[in-house]
């Protein structure tokens, strides 16, 4: 029963690698409110610093940089 209260709270938002510029699809945990990972580009495979800030009415703010930023 776990895994379907999970699911309830993922979302996709796309945005563009720092690297190489192409489009990405991140998938996004909506039950936490602040995250910080590191994700490798899909397609250039550098990694990305992926930021996220999510408000109460599930507003989601989305920052990917690079490394070196």
């Amino acid at each position: 029963m776990q895994l379907n209260f999970t699911m309830q709270h993922l979302q996709t938002k796309r945005s563009h690698c720092p690297y190489c510029g192409e489009s990405i699809e991140l998938v996004i945990d909506t039950s936490i409110e602040t995250q910080e990972y590191i994700e490798d580009c899909e397609v250039c495979c550098q990694p990305m610093i992926v930021g996220i800030q999510i408000d109460a009415d599930e507003f989601i703010t989305l920052q990917v940089r690079s490394e070196n930023e």
